[in-house]
């Protein structure tokens, strides 16, 4: 079996950066709440997390270490820490000096296995407003910084450590040394966590948990969906049927594109044309959450028509991946229900399918490595994210089918020009966006009332944050004057310069 290190999790907007480092190791992780969570003989070890919350607080996050401290490697950052010192007979206080932002460790003790192969002086990143102001008698201080005695402590015939900064912050310039000897050396993970590893058990443990039994897919065309299609093919074979559903709001000639490319691939894809249907349910429709429903209700009724022709079909694949998992995961209670925005929500209940999800443990950069490592083509696995409902939540206001060919031909123009000018690749999601507003602008001798178009393009990891990027003025110029000159009805351009938070990457 896989090994594996244990993340609680106490609600810290960096807990997911913890299990993306680790998985940088090459060790396999997981994260659970604080309050449920299982140890099995597959636990190597186990890192508490940080927490918004204060563990002075009556209402204080408190974990049960009963079968850990003491038993496995143990790690405790941030708010790990100060719990490992305050609820073991120290003392954990609220602040006297700001602790938040980069910050160098002095009196680093560099013979100590945490901290073998740190400098002095190293920086790292503090984001707490409490400190550890006194430690038990068997605890140890480790390192420490200007204004933050503890830094980083042991306990004394334990393999317990913690640290009251984040090490797998970009700021901490030395953090992936301290969590790999934490990880590799401590733990002693073998460091076997690979794409190829993944794809190589994934495949087996598909084939023993599906046998004979038949499977359908909904592909969207994007990375996780096909991702999922290949393993489950190189798994079950003629087993897998793909339903493909143009729904009338993808990208222009997108329907065609994406059907010869699965063919190409040797999946069993049945492709549906269904925009007539969408188009006719979305007439008069403005509000965003009633489009979506809409979408949706369409789809499963759909998908469900389409699975009904193939012969004792007895699972639903999803291209769920771990993000979406750990969202729907409370860190106040043991609540695991995966949220119903994919693809094919709701489809479980109509049907009476069983689910299989084969990416549910990894996060979109993973899925890529194993796309790669499954020898998809390039242009699919580097494709950028596109939202379920498609172009519906990229038009503002009503649904038409003009409306819908406007943005497509505008889109085609500004993602072209994206992939001409070497832009794409460095670009984690873009698109444009037709809004609801029209403006007067001068075309030849004549005043128009036409059309606004915004271009939106965001860097990202995951999608949970992400920053506007910098595109080149010359860049948006020439894209700008395209549009504006071949597309009709649009004779403004904009672009959007908001991050999320506050913003959302889509605007609907």
């Amino acid at each position: 079996m896989q090994e594996k290190i244990l993340i609680l999790d106490f609600g810290s907007q960096y807990t997911q950066l913890i299990a993306r480092r680790v998985r940088e190791l090459n060790v396999y992780c997981e994260i659970h709440p604080y309050n449920h969570f299982t140890i099995d003989a597959n636990t190597k070890g186990v890192i508490l997390s940080g927490s918004p919350f204060s563990v002075r607080d009556e209402n204080a996050l408190i974990p049960d270490l009963s079968k850990i401290k003491g038993l496995l490697p143990l790690l405790g950052v941030c708010y790990g820490a100060q719990f490992l010192a305050h609820n073991y007979g120290g003392e954990v206080m609220p602040s006297k000096h700001r602790e938040y932002g980069r910050a160098n460790l002095q009196h680093v003790n560099t013979e100590h296995i945490l901290f073998k192969g740190v400098s002095n002086n190293s920086q790292v990143w503090m984001s707490h407003g409490d400190t550890i102001a006194k430690i038990p008698s068997n605890y140890q201080i480790i390192a420490s910084t200007v204004d933050v005695k503890v830094g980083a402590f042991t306990i004394e015939g334990e393999t317990t450590f913690g640290i009251q900064f984040h090490p797998e912050v970009y700021h901490s310039s030395e953090g992936m040394v301290i969590l790999k000897n934490f990880v590799v050396t401590v733990c002693g993970c073998k460091q076997d966590w690979t794409p190829n590893s993944f794809v190589e058990t994934t495949i087996k443990g598909l084939r023993e948990k599906l046998g004979s039994d038949k499977v359908v897919l909904g592909l969207s065309g994007g990375v996780d969906s096909s991702v999922a299609a290949i393993l489950l093919h190189k798994a079950i074979g003629k087993n897998l049927t793909c339903i493909f559903v143009d729904n009338g709001l993808l990208r222009k000639n997108e329907f065609t594109q994406v059907l010869d490319s699965y063919k190409h691939m040797g999946l069993n894809v049945i492709g549906v044309d269904a925009a007539e249907l969408f188009y006719r349910d979305l007439a008069g429709i403005t509000e965003p959450e009633t489009k979506r429903k809409s979408i949706g209700k369409n789809f499963i009724e759909i998908f469900d028509q389409e699975a009904h022709k193939i012969q004792d079909v007895k699972w639903l694949a999803q291209g769920t991946i771990y993000p979406d998992v750990i969202e729907s995961i409370s860190v106040n209670g043991p609540s695991a229900t995966i949220k119903s925005h994919h693809n094919v929500g709701g489809l479980p209940e109509k049907m009476k399918l069983k689910i299989v999800e084969p990416l549910n443990l990894l996060f979109k950069d993973e899925v890529r490595r194993v796309g790669k490592a499954l020898e998809i083509d390039p242009s699919i696995l580097g494709r950028h994210p596109f939202p379920g409902p498609g172009l519906a939540i990229r038009i503002l206001g009503e649904i038409t089918p003009k409306r819908v060919q406007v943005l497509q031909d505008a889109d085609e123009i500004y993602i072209n020009a994206l992939k001409e000018d070497g832009l794409y690749d460095k670009v984690w999601q873009a698109g444009a966006i037709l809004l609801n507003a029209n403006s007067v602008g001068v075309m030849g001798d004549e005043r128009t009332y036409e059309n606004v178009l915004a271009l939106r393009a965001v860097a990202s990891t995951d999608g949970m944050t992400a920053d506007w990027v910098h595109l080149p003025y010359d860049f948006l110029a020439k894209v700008s004057n395209k549009i504006i000159n071949q597309v009709k009805g649009i004779n403004r351009v904009v672009y959007d310069i908001s991050s999320k938070p506050p913003a959302t990457i889509e605007w609907e």
